[in-house]
Protein backbone atom coordinates (compact mmCIF):
# COMPACT_ATOMS: atom_id res chain seq x y z
CA UNK A 1 0.00 0.00 0.00
CA UNK A 2 2.74 2.48 0.95
CA UNK A 3 4.61 1.93 -2.32
CA UNK A 4 1.45 2.54 -4.35
CA UNK A 5 0.84 5.70 -2.34
CA UNK A 6 4.34 6.92 -3.15
CA UNK A 7 3.82 6.20 -6.85
CA UNK A 8 0.49 8.01 -6.92
CA UNK A 9 1.95 10.89 -4.97
CA UNK A 10 4.67 11.25 -7.57
CA UNK A 11 2.01 11.17 -10.25
CA UNK A 12 0.11 13.91 -8.48
CA UNK A 13 3.26 16.02 -8.41
CA UNK A 14 4.17 15.63 -12.08
CA UNK A 15 0.82 14.88 -13.70
CA UNK A 16 1.16 11.24 -14.77
CA UNK A 17 2.13 7.80 -13.56
CA UNK A 18 4.72 7.58 -16.34
CA UNK A 19 6.88 10.39 -15.02
CA UNK A 20 6.63 8.91 -11.53
CA UNK A 21 8.18 5.73 -12.84
CA UNK A 22 10.93 7.70 -14.61
CA UNK A 23 12.43 8.87 -11.35
CA UNK A 24 11.11 12.41 -11.24
CA UNK A 25 12.12 14.09 -8.01
CA UNK A 26 9.02 14.54 -5.87
CA UNK A 27 8.47 16.67 -2.80
CA UNK A 28 9.75 15.21 0.42
CA UNK A 29 6.19 14.82 1.62
CA UNK A 30 3.69 15.18 -1.23
CA UNK A 31 0.88 14.25 1.16
CA UNK A 32 1.71 17.05 3.58
CA UNK A 33 -1.46 18.99 2.56
CA UNK A 34 -3.52 15.92 3.45
CA UNK A 35 -1.92 15.20 6.81
CA UNK A 36 -1.86 18.90 7.73
CA UNK A 37 -5.59 19.35 7.17
CA UNK A 38 -6.82 15.87 8.02
CA UNK A 39 -6.30 13.07 10.52
CA UNK A 40 -5.99 10.61 7.62
CA UNK A 41 -2.78 8.66 6.97
CA UNK A 42 -2.66 8.13 3.17
CA UNK A 43 -0.32 5.19 3.72
CA UNK A 44 -2.73 3.38 6.02
CA UNK A 45 -6.25 4.14 4.87
CA UNK A 46 -9.23 2.92 6.89
CA UNK A 47 -10.81 -0.28 5.66
CA UNK A 48 -14.09 0.21 3.83
CA UNK A 49 -13.94 -2.24 0.93
CA UNK A 50 -13.50 -5.33 3.10
CA UNK A 51 -16.76 -4.89 5.03
CA UNK A 52 -19.15 -7.78 4.76
CA UNK A 53 -22.70 -8.27 5.98
CA UNK A 54 -23.08 -10.91 8.70
CA UNK A 55 -24.32 -14.41 7.95
CA UNK A 56 -27.98 -13.70 8.62
CA UNK A 57 -27.97 -11.35 5.62
CA UNK A 58 -28.59 -14.27 3.31
CA UNK A 59 -27.86 -14.19 -0.41
CA UNK A 60 -31.51 -13.63 -1.32
CA UNK A 61 -31.53 -10.45 0.74
CA UNK A 62 -28.32 -9.15 -0.81
CA UNK A 63 -29.45 -9.91 -4.35
CA UNK A 64 -32.82 -8.25 -3.80
CA UNK A 65 -31.82 -5.17 -1.85
CA UNK A 66 -28.20 -4.17 -2.47
CA UNK A 67 -27.88 -1.18 -4.80
CA UNK A 68 -24.28 -0.74 -5.93
CA UNK A 69 -23.93 0.14 -9.62
CA UNK A 70 -21.31 -1.63 -11.67
CA UNK A 71 -18.21 0.49 -11.96
CA UNK A 72 -18.43 2.04 -8.51
CA UNK A 73 -17.40 -0.66 -6.11
CA UNK A 74 -16.33 0.58 -2.68
CA UNK A 75 -12.58 1.13 -2.37
CA UNK A 76 -10.65 2.33 0.65
CA UNK A 77 -9.34 5.36 -1.24
CA UNK A 78 -12.71 6.19 -2.79
CA UNK A 79 -14.64 5.98 0.46
CA UNK A 80 -11.92 7.97 2.26
CA UNK A 81 -12.27 10.74 -0.30
CA UNK A 82 -16.05 10.53 0.12
CA UNK A 83 -15.66 10.88 3.89
CA UNK A 84 -13.60 14.05 3.46
CA UNK A 85 -16.15 15.50 1.05
CA UNK A 86 -18.98 14.52 3.42
CA UNK A 87 -17.49 16.54 6.29
CA UNK A 88 -16.10 19.45 4.25
CA UNK A 89 -17.91 22.76 4.78
CA UNK A 90 -16.32 24.06 1.60
CA UNK A 91 -19.09 22.28 -0.29
CA UNK A 92 -21.50 24.94 0.94
CA UNK A 93 -21.44 28.39 -0.60
CA UNK A 94 -20.74 30.23 2.65
CA UNK A 95 -18.38 27.54 4.03
CA UNK A 96 -20.81 27.05 6.91
CA UNK A 97 -22.20 23.53 6.68
CA UNK A 98 -21.31 20.12 5.32
CA UNK A 99 -23.31 17.00 4.55
CA UNK A 100 -22.49 15.92 8.10
CA UNK A 101 -24.20 19.01 9.54
CA UNK A 102 -27.59 17.50 8.72
CA UNK A 103 -26.51 13.86 8.86
CA UNK A 104 -24.81 13.58 12.24
CA UNK A 105 -22.89 10.43 13.10
CA UNK A 106 -24.01 10.34 16.74
CA UNK A 107 -27.64 10.27 15.56
CA UNK A 108 -27.21 7.47 13.05
CA UNK A 109 -26.50 10.13 10.39
CA UNK A 110 -29.75 12.02 10.95
CA UNK A 111 -30.63 15.39 12.50
CA UNK A 112 -32.27 16.56 15.73
CA UNK A 113 -34.18 19.36 14.04
CA UNK A 114 -37.47 18.74 12.31
CA UNK A 115 -36.18 20.77 9.34
CA UNK A 116 -32.45 21.35 8.94
CA UNK A 117 -30.89 24.80 8.72
CA UNK A 118 -29.39 25.67 5.33
CA UNK A 119 -26.05 27.26 4.50
CA UNK A 120 -27.22 30.84 5.18
CA UNK A 121 -28.22 30.03 8.76
CA UNK A 122 -31.80 31.24 8.35
CA UNK A 123 -33.73 29.22 5.77
CA UNK A 124 -34.67 25.61 6.45
CA UNK A 125 -35.31 22.52 4.39
CA UNK A 126 -38.88 21.39 3.73
CA UNK A 127 -38.32 17.76 4.75
CA UNK A 128 -36.62 16.05 7.67
CA UNK A 129 -33.04 14.86 7.23
CA UNK A 130 -33.11 11.12 6.49
CA UNK A 131 -30.86 8.69 8.36
CA UNK A 132 -28.19 7.28 6.04
CA UNK A 133 -27.22 3.98 7.68
CA UNK A 134 -27.79 0.91 5.48
CA UNK A 135 -28.49 3.05 2.42
CA UNK A 136 -26.98 0.28 0.31
CA UNK A 137 -30.05 -1.82 1.10
CA UNK A 138 -32.79 -0.32 -1.06
CA UNK A 139 -34.96 -2.69 -3.06
CA UNK A 140 -36.81 0.12 -4.82
CA UNK A 141 -33.49 1.68 -5.93
CA UNK A 142 -34.64 5.30 -5.56
CA UNK A 143 -33.40 7.93 -3.12
CA UNK A 144 -34.71 10.99 -1.26
CA UNK A 145 -38.03 10.88 0.58
CA UNK A 146 -39.87 11.63 -2.67
CA UNK A 147 -37.78 9.00 -4.52
CA UNK A 148 -36.72 11.45 -7.24
CA UNK A 149 -33.07 10.28 -7.51
CA UNK A 150 -32.48 7.11 -9.50
CA UNK A 151 -29.24 6.21 -7.71
CA UNK A 152 -27.29 7.08 -4.61
CA UNK A 153 -24.68 8.66 -6.88
CA UNK A 154 -27.29 11.01 -8.35
CA UNK A 155 -28.58 11.83 -4.88
CA UNK A 156 -25.28 12.89 -3.35
CA UNK A 157 -24.75 16.26 -5.04
CA UNK A 158 -28.33 17.48 -5.24
CA UNK A 159 -28.12 19.07 -1.76
CA UNK A 160 -24.93 20.86 -2.86
CA UNK A 161 -26.83 22.34 -5.81
CA UNK A 162 -29.86 23.26 -3.72
CA UNK A 163 -30.48 26.99 -3.17
CA UNK A 164 -31.45 26.48 0.49
CA UNK A 165 -29.31 23.55 1.59
CA UNK A 166 -25.74 24.24 0.42
CA UNK A 167 -26.27 27.07 -2.00
CA UNK A 168 -24.50 26.21 -5.25
CA UNK A 169 -27.58 26.57 -7.44
CA UNK A 170 -27.32 27.65 -11.07
CA UNK A 171 -27.56 31.31 -10.08
CA UNK A 172 -24.37 30.91 -8.05
CA UNK A 173 -22.19 28.93 -10.41
CA UNK A 174 -23.65 25.45 -10.05
CA UNK A 175 -21.30 22.54 -9.61
CA UNK A 176 -18.65 24.17 -11.78
CA UNK A 177 -18.11 26.61 -8.91
CA UNK A 178 -17.75 23.68 -6.52
CA UNK A 179 -15.11 22.08 -8.73
CA UNK A 180 -13.16 25.33 -8.87
CA UNK A 181 -13.27 25.66 -5.11
CA UNK A 182 -12.24 22.06 -4.45
CA UNK A 183 -9.39 22.35 -6.94
CA UNK A 184 -7.93 25.22 -4.94
CA UNK A 185 -7.83 23.17 -1.73
CA UNK A 186 -4.42 21.47 -1.51
CA UNK A 187 -5.61 18.25 0.09
CA UNK A 188 -7.93 17.27 -2.77
CA UNK A 189 -5.52 16.64 -5.69
CA UNK A 190 -3.66 13.83 -3.86
CA UNK A 191 -6.90 12.37 -2.54
CA UNK A 192 -8.51 12.32 -5.99
CA UNK A 193 -5.30 10.78 -7.36
CA UNK A 194 -5.44 8.03 -4.76
CA UNK A 195 -9.08 7.31 -5.53
CA UNK A 196 -9.14 7.68 -9.32
CA UNK A 197 -5.56 7.64 -10.60
CA UNK A 198 -5.25 11.36 -11.37
CA UNK A 199 -6.14 14.67 -9.76
CA UNK A 200 -9.01 15.63 -12.07
CA UNK A 201 -12.09 16.75 -10.12
CA UNK A 202 -15.48 16.18 -11.72
CA UNK A 203 -19.01 15.98 -10.40
CA UNK A 204 -19.17 12.33 -11.40
CA UNK A 205 -16.11 11.55 -9.30
CA UNK A 206 -17.48 13.51 -6.34
CA UNK A 207 -20.71 11.55 -6.63
CA UNK A 208 -18.90 8.24 -6.81
CA UNK A 209 -16.74 8.97 -3.79
CA UNK A 210 -19.63 10.22 -1.66
CA UNK A 211 -21.75 7.21 -2.65
CA UNK A 212 -18.93 4.83 -1.70
CA UNK A 213 -18.64 6.44 1.72
CA UNK A 214 -22.40 6.38 2.38
CA UNK A 215 -22.71 2.77 1.18
CA UNK A 216 -20.00 1.78 3.62
CA UNK A 217 -22.09 2.91 6.63
CA UNK A 218 -23.46 -0.46 7.69
CA UNK A 219 -25.66 -0.84 10.78
CA UNK A 220 -25.41 -4.59 11.31
CA UNK A 221 -24.25 -4.90 14.94
CA UNK A 222 -27.37 -4.13 16.96
CA UNK A 223 -28.53 -6.25 19.89
CA UNK A 224 -30.99 -7.84 17.48
CA UNK A 225 -28.23 -8.72 14.99
CA UNK A 226 -26.02 -10.22 17.69
CA UNK A 227 -28.91 -12.27 19.07
CA UNK A 228 -29.98 -13.55 15.62
CA UNK A 229 -26.37 -14.53 14.91
CA UNK A 230 -26.59 -16.96 17.85
CA UNK A 231 -29.51 -18.87 16.34
CA UNK A 232 -28.80 -22.30 14.82
CA UNK A 233 -27.16 -22.21 11.40
CA UNK A 234 -29.69 -21.65 8.67
CA UNK A 235 -32.46 -20.52 11.01
CA UNK A 236 -32.67 -16.95 9.70
CA UNK A 237 -33.08 -17.96 6.04
CA UNK A 238 -36.79 -17.11 6.00
CA UNK A 239 -38.87 -14.52 7.83
CA UNK A 240 -40.67 -17.03 10.15
CA UNK A 241 -37.32 -17.93 11.73
CA UNK A 242 -37.09 -14.38 13.08
CA UNK A 243 -39.78 -15.42 15.54
CA UNK A 244 -37.40 -17.81 17.30
CA UNK A 245 -36.66 -16.78 20.91
CA UNK A 246 -33.63 -14.50 20.96
CA UNK A 247 -31.02 -14.73 23.72
CA UNK A 248 -30.87 -11.74 26.04
CA UNK A 249 -34.26 -10.31 25.10
CA UNK A 250 -36.66 -9.26 27.85
CA UNK A 251 -40.25 -10.48 27.91
CA UNK A 252 -41.36 -7.06 26.62
CA UNK A 253 -38.82 -7.10 23.76
CA UNK A 254 -39.87 -10.66 22.92
CA UNK A 255 -43.51 -9.57 22.74
CA UNK A 256 -42.48 -6.68 20.48
CA UNK A 257 -40.59 -9.12 18.28
CA UNK A 258 -43.73 -11.27 17.91
CA UNK A 259 -45.84 -8.25 17.03
CA UNK A 260 -43.28 -7.02 14.50
CA UNK A 261 -42.87 -10.30 12.64
CA UNK A 262 -46.35 -11.80 12.86
CA UNK A 263 -48.92 -10.82 10.25
CA UNK A 264 -52.12 -9.06 11.27
CA UNK A 265 -54.28 -12.18 10.70
CA UNK A 266 -51.88 -14.04 13.03
CA UNK A 267 -52.36 -11.48 15.77
CA UNK A 268 -49.32 -9.36 14.99
CA UNK A 269 -48.79 -5.84 13.67
CA UNK A 270 -47.39 -6.94 10.29
CA UNK A 271 -44.41 -4.54 10.37
CA UNK A 272 -42.13 -7.09 8.68
CA UNK A 273 -44.21 -7.10 5.50
CA UNK A 274 -43.04 -3.55 4.72
CA UNK A 275 -39.82 -3.06 6.74
CA UNK A 276 -38.06 -6.30 5.91
CA UNK A 277 -35.47 -7.95 8.16
CA UNK A 278 -32.54 -8.33 8.36
CA UNK A 279 -31.81 -4.92 6.82
CA UNK A 280 -35.16 -3.50 7.97
CA UNK A 281 -35.31 -1.51 4.74
CA UNK A 282 -38.56 -0.79 2.93
CA UNK A 283 -39.84 -3.44 0.55
CA UNK A 284 -39.62 -2.44 -3.09
CA UNK A 285 -43.31 -2.35 -3.94
CA UNK A 286 -44.43 -0.22 -1.02
CA UNK A 287 -46.98 2.53 -1.58
CA UNK A 288 -48.34 5.35 0.61
CA UNK A 289 -48.42 4.86 4.37
CA UNK A 290 -51.48 7.09 4.75
CA UNK A 291 -50.00 9.96 6.70
CA UNK A 292 -52.67 12.32 5.38
CA UNK A 293 -56.16 11.80 4.00
CA UNK A 294 -56.19 11.63 0.22
CA UNK A 295 -52.39 11.31 0.04
CA UNK A 296 -51.04 10.45 -3.41
CA UNK A 297 -47.28 10.90 -2.87
CA UNK A 298 -45.40 7.70 -2.15
CA UNK A 299 -42.46 8.25 0.16
CA UNK A 300 -39.30 6.26 0.71
CA UNK A 301 -38.28 5.15 4.19
CA UNK A 302 -34.77 4.62 5.52
CA UNK A 303 -33.76 1.38 7.22
CA UNK A 304 -35.21 1.05 10.72
CA UNK A 305 -31.77 0.25 12.09
CA UNK A 306 -30.94 3.04 14.55
CA UNK A 307 -34.47 4.39 14.32
CA UNK A 308 -34.41 4.88 18.11
CA UNK A 309 -31.59 7.42 17.72
CA UNK A 310 -33.97 9.69 15.85
CA UNK A 311 -35.65 12.75 17.30
CA UNK A 312 -38.13 13.28 14.49
CA UNK A 313 -39.91 10.78 12.27
CA UNK A 314 -41.59 10.67 8.84
CA UNK A 315 -40.62 12.77 5.82
CA UNK A 316 -41.83 15.97 7.47
CA UNK A 317 -40.68 15.11 10.98
CA UNK A 318 -44.20 15.47 12.34
CA UNK A 319 -43.76 12.82 15.04
CA UNK A 320 -41.39 13.42 17.93
CA UNK A 321 -41.16 9.93 19.41
CA UNK A 322 -41.37 6.26 18.48
CA UNK A 323 -44.45 6.06 20.68
CA UNK A 324 -46.18 8.53 18.36
CA UNK A 325 -45.11 6.53 15.31
CA UNK A 326 -46.51 3.29 16.73
CA UNK A 327 -49.74 5.07 17.73
CA UNK A 328 -50.10 6.33 14.15
CA UNK A 329 -49.80 2.86 12.63
CA UNK A 330 -52.16 1.56 15.29
CA UNK A 331 -55.00 4.06 14.82
CA UNK A 332 -53.97 6.94 12.55
CA UNK A 333 -53.52 5.63 8.99
CA UNK A 334 -55.64 7.70 6.59
CA UNK A 335 -57.40 6.64 3.39
CA UNK A 336 -56.09 7.77 0.02
CA UNK A 337 -55.71 6.59 -3.59
CA UNK A 338 -52.12 5.43 -3.06
CA UNK A 339 -52.57 3.74 0.32
CA UNK A 340 -50.63 0.49 0.48
CA UNK A 341 -52.89 -2.56 0.44
CA UNK A 342 -51.07 -3.91 3.50
CA UNK A 343 -52.46 -0.96 5.46
CA UNK A 344 -56.05 -1.61 4.38
CA UNK A 345 -58.72 -3.75 5.98
CA UNK A 346 -60.64 -6.25 3.82
CA UNK A 347 -63.31 -3.61 3.22
CA UNK A 348 -60.69 -1.20 1.84
CA UNK A 349 -60.72 1.13 4.82
CA UNK A 350 -57.48 2.01 6.64
CA UNK A 351 -56.36 -0.76 8.94
CA UNK A 352 -56.78 -0.39 12.70
CA UNK A 353 -54.59 -2.65 14.83
CA UNK A 354 -56.28 -1.85 18.15
CA UNK A 355 -53.14 -2.62 20.12
CA UNK A 356 -53.14 -2.44 23.88
CA UNK A 357 -50.94 0.10 25.64
CA UNK A 358 -48.64 -2.76 26.67
CA UNK A 359 -48.33 -3.99 23.09
CA UNK A 360 -47.56 -0.50 21.78
CA UNK A 361 -44.81 -0.21 24.41
CA UNK A 362 -43.52 -3.66 23.46
CA UNK A 363 -43.17 -2.65 19.81
CA UNK A 364 -41.18 0.42 20.83
CA UNK A 365 -38.97 -1.75 23.04
CA UNK A 366 -38.28 -4.07 20.11
CA UNK A 367 -37.42 -1.17 17.79
CA UNK A 368 -34.85 -0.05 20.33
CA UNK A 369 -33.06 -3.40 20.01
CA UNK A 370 -32.23 -2.36 16.42
CA UNK A 371 -29.82 0.31 17.65
CA UNK A 372 -26.22 -0.15 16.49
CA UNK A 373 -24.09 2.24 18.50
CA UNK A 374 -20.90 1.09 16.78
CA UNK A 375 -21.95 3.19 13.77
CA UNK A 376 -22.12 6.29 15.98
CA UNK A 377 -18.54 5.90 17.22
CA UNK A 378 -16.66 4.15 14.41
CA UNK A 379 -13.67 6.37 13.53
CA UNK A 380 -13.98 5.38 9.87
CA UNK A 381 -17.14 7.45 9.68
CA UNK A 382 -16.02 10.35 11.87
CA UNK A 383 -14.99 13.90 10.99
CA UNK A 384 -11.49 13.65 9.47
CA UNK A 385 -10.67 17.37 9.70
CA UNK A 386 -8.25 18.89 12.19
CA UNK A 387 -10.66 21.54 13.44
CA UNK A 388 -9.14 24.66 14.93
Amino acid sequence: MRRSVRVLAAAAACGSLACADEGVVTPADPFAPVTTALTIDPGALPSYAAQAAPGHFVSQTLQREVRNPLGNAITDAGATLGRVLFFDRQLSRANTISCASCHQQQLGFGDTARFSVGFDGTRRTTVHSMRLGNARFNENGRYFWDRRALSLEAQTTQPVRDAVEMGFDDAHGGFAAVITRLGALPYYPPLFTLAFGDATITEDRVQRALAQYVRSILAVDSRWDRAVAQLPTGAPNSPPSFLDPLPGFTAQERRGQELYFRSVPEGGAGCQTCHVAPSFSLSGGSNSNGLDAGQQQVFRSPSLKNVALGRRFMHDGRFGSLEEVVAFYDQGVQSGPSLDTRLRQPDGQPRRLNLSADDRAALVAFLRTLTDLSVTTDPRFADPFRRR
